[in-house]
């Protein structure tokens, strides 16, 4: 067994023991009738053990240190009412720090003399859906109603064949008093959530990184820890490093040595067959230290190298993006490891002018339209589907394209595509009036139709209510295609399809028309 590591605190340490076993009845106490479960994975948030064949498993355990299972597949855990998975006992004796403005745990005195989990059979097919939400990030009660109304009431009727969800965190937006309210919405979707922490939920009265997730660990359970569903093993990891070491002013995208611990260790114990999904909010961005931590990346990507099928998620952002590591970043895998970086449920912070149902349209920097993902596993495999809220399954690409072009069609106007799943890796072709295809031209520019929404606000006479749009960014899903000179006048027809990187294939059209300019006398 591997030493525990001891922070700078000086804990004091003792042991834990108990047992992983099918609650029968359901009334969450072992009975001597309830038989353990072998081979289940127990942590202490670094070490790592397995239940023996009676299902009894011993870990050392420290203050401040939550003891969780982690889900085998073909189990679930216990849920609360607000149907967030109870898989974990928090150990601490004396409570979160009583001078934090938002509370945390009340204290926990004494461990028990037997820390038990129940868990509960159940049917686990190896191909199942997930829903995914980045950022749903109200800093009020009146954004957490946008966010219910946008998308949780779209979601609870579209959940389709999804399992369980995972928000991406940024839960909320610095006021941790919605932790509960959010948590209360997110039940009407009906599914097990899993929840990660964002640098918005987090206690920034903490002076140290360990005591900054104290009221998200008591609202939803440890910000480290991991599950297992058919043939995937999900790892959640808080990556923000608060207050950021460097300065001790803000924060950092990173680990702490314990958490990179506990990932070695529960890999260890992981099928190399099974594919690995690690969830967390800021993005591993190789080409800025600024950004995340280049040490803490690195070994993050050694532990996983050993499985040929991983993915990455994180939100963060507020832009959509694939991101794919190979050697130069420091991935020594077998194939590049795909990071989806999501875009979010608030969109742009719910910014933009108010739909029919008073929503903000809140569209995304780099023109990605709010919404959510499904990824469908099957197997060790996955695909992504982005879903855009308020739309058809089938809107996967915004168009920009002139209303007139002068005749003769001599013109530098482009048409652009912007595809919000895309990656320059994905091809995009398009034709004019049922013409041969022709493949567009992958560029990173800004989308026209969101730079517009923008300069609309700053155009205005009038006031819009609501919030203006965040300035454009650049877009990392967008391509360009050119007009031909040889277009006759009237109206014409552009189409656009692409196919993304899971073969699947999407379209979109327009129309425009070529007229002779009036000339000024």
């Amino acid at each position: 067994m591997p030493c525990l590591l001891i922070s700078a605190m000086a804990f004091s340490q003792a042991s834990v023991s108990g047992y992983v076993y099918e609650d029968s009845n359901k009334n969450l106490k072992k009975e001597n009738r309830e038989k353990g479960i072998e081979g289940v994975a127990v942590s202490n948030g670094i070490q790592v053990v397995l239940t023996d064949k009676n299902g009894r498993y011993s870990l050392p355990v420290q203050e401040n240190q939550t003891v969780f299972v982690i889900k085998p597949s073909g189990y679930q855990t216990a849920l609360n009412g607000n149907n967030l998975p109870q898989y974990y006992y928090q150990y601490k004796p004396k409570g979160s720090p009583a001078d934090f403005k938002y509370k945390g745990s009340a204290p926990t005195g004494e461990l028990p003399k037997e820390l038990n989990f129940p868990l509960y059979k159940q049917t686990e097919n190896k191909d199942f859906d997930i829903l995914v939400f980045g950022d749903p990030q109200p800093y009020t009660e009146k954004e957490l109603d946008y966010f219910k109304r946008g998308i949780v009431n779209e979601v609870k009727n579209a959940k389709k064949n999804a399992v369980l969800g995972i928000s991406l965190g940024d839960l909320v937006g610095d006021n941790l008093s919605l932790q509960k309210p959010y948590a209360d919405v997110m039940k009407e979707i009906g599914l097990p959530w899993y929840n990660v922490m964002g640098n918005h939920d987090m206690n920034y009265d903490a002076k140290e990184d360990q005591l900054s997730d104290e009221t998200f660990e008591s609202n939803f359970g440890p910000a480290n820890y991991s599950f297992n569903y058919g043939n995937v093993h999900f790892i959640i990891l808080d990556d923000i490093l608060y207050p950021d070491p460097r300065d001790g002013k803000g924060y950092w995208g990173g680990f702490r040595e314990d958490q990179l611990k506990f990932v070695e260790n529960d890999l260890k114990l992981v099928d190399k067959n099974k594919l690995v999904v690690v969830s967390f909010h800021i993005p591993l961005d190789h080409k800025n230290e600024d950004n995340f931590r280049n040490a803490d990346r690195q070994k993050l990507f050694d532990y996983l190298t050993p499985f040929r099928n991983a993915l990455i998620l994180s939100a963060h952002t507020h832009i959509q993006q694939q991101i794919f590591y190979g050697k130069q970043a420091g991935w020594n895998g077998s194939k590049d490891l795909h990071e989806y970086n999501v875009g979010t449920t608030c969109g742009d912070w719910y910014s933009g002018t108010p739909d029919e149902a008073g929503l903000p349209t809140s569209t995304m920097r780099d023109g990605t339209a709010k919404g959510y993902s499904f990824i469908s596993f099957t197997d060790n495999q996955y695909k992504v589907k982005y879903k855009t809220a308020g739309k058809p399954e089938d809107y996967q690409i915004e168009l920009y394209v002139p209303k007139v072009i002068p005749f003769p069609s001599k013109t530098s106007a482009k048409v652009l595509a912007n595809f919000f799943m895309g990656s320059k890796k994905d091809k995009v072709e398009y034709r004019i009036d049922n013409g041969d295809w022709k493949e567009m031209e992958y560029d990173e520019t800004i989308d026209p139709n969101f730079a517009m929404s923008v300069f609309k606000w700053d155009t205005t006479q009038n006031l819009f209510p609501g919030r203006r749009p965040s300035n454009p960014e650049i877009s990392k899903h967008i391509w360009v295609g050119g007009f031909t000179n040889k277009l006759t006048q009237g109206k014409h027809k552009v189409e656009v399809k692409a196919i993304d990187m899971y073969g699947n294939q999407f379209s979109a059209s327009e129309e425009f028309e070529v007229k002779e300019p009036v000339l000024i006398p």
